[in-house]
């Protein structure tokens, strides 16, 4: 981990000029040239995605990576994509956002006492990150969750890629991951001693393949979000 970063707003814009990954940046830069026929006119971030929320967050949701045609044109998490829909509605009706929609980095959102990021900050191919790419952007979460030790109480991480990827991240940062590593499942909860004590709740992602098909439902994410909510004092 870099002893660097003496802020999010340092770390931020660092991880926005990452080229570390070479097929991920050609893609990326592909796809904001290339558009989405109904984005056409509009400018395309095509960068690493940092992540987003105050610096004093006490719950930080960890998704998997940015969509090509969400954070990849929108430059923020979860902005602008049908994901993103069911998840800021998710939050502002447990009280951690300020309005249910996102539609660009610029609409006035604002997150309580939340931050959102992801272990993989490049919008990758068929949404899927290789393991050397997961493992080559790590060192990002893992500053991002040093600086936010001070104040963090709980993580909801979305989708079995994040928790896979998560655990080696908080062993690192000084949290003590049982072995065997618990596995996922949504609905899931874990603490874990540390720095501080650390709920770490799962939840299904919030993907239209699970979100159209009923695997995950509204009641579902608020379930999990109050939960997570109540865990770091945002009830």
């Amino acid at each position: 981990m870099s002893a660097s970063w003496k802020s999010l707003a340092q770390l931020d814009a660092a991880v926005s000029k990452c080229r570390a990954c070479p097929r991920l940046v050609r893609w990326r830069e592909q796809v904001a040239r290339t558009k989405r026929a109904a984005y056409a006119d509009q400018t395309y971030w095509g960068r690493p995605v940092p992540g987003f929320g105050p610096d004093d967050a006490s719950l930080v949701i960890v998704g998997l990576a940015p969509a090509a045609h969400g954070g990849n044109r929108t430059g923020r998490m979860f902005t602008g994509d049908r994901s993103g829909d069911v998840l800021f509605r998710a939050l502002y009706d447990v009280g951690l956002a300020s309005q249910p929609t996102s539609v660009h980095r610029d609409d006035g959102l604002t997150l309580r006492g939340t931050r959102i990021t992801a272990p993989v900050h490049c919008a990758p191919p068929a949404n899927k990150p290789t393991p050397a790419e997961r493992d080559t952007c790590r060192h990002w979460l893992a500053d991002e969750l040093t600086l936010l030790r001070p104040t963090l109480k709980a993580i909801v991480v979305l989708g079995a890629f994040g928790w896979q990827a998560l655990l080696p991240v908080l062993a690192e940062a000084g949290w003590r991951v049982p072995r065997p590593k618990p596995r996922f499942g949504h609905g899931v909860r874990i603490t874990l001693d540390g720095p501080t004590p650390l709920h770490v709740l799962g939840s299904y992602h919030v993907s239209q393949q699970n979100t159209f098909t009923g695997r995950l439902t509204p009641e579902m994410l608020r379930a999990v979000l109050s939960e997570a909510a109540s865990l770091s004092g945002l009830d």
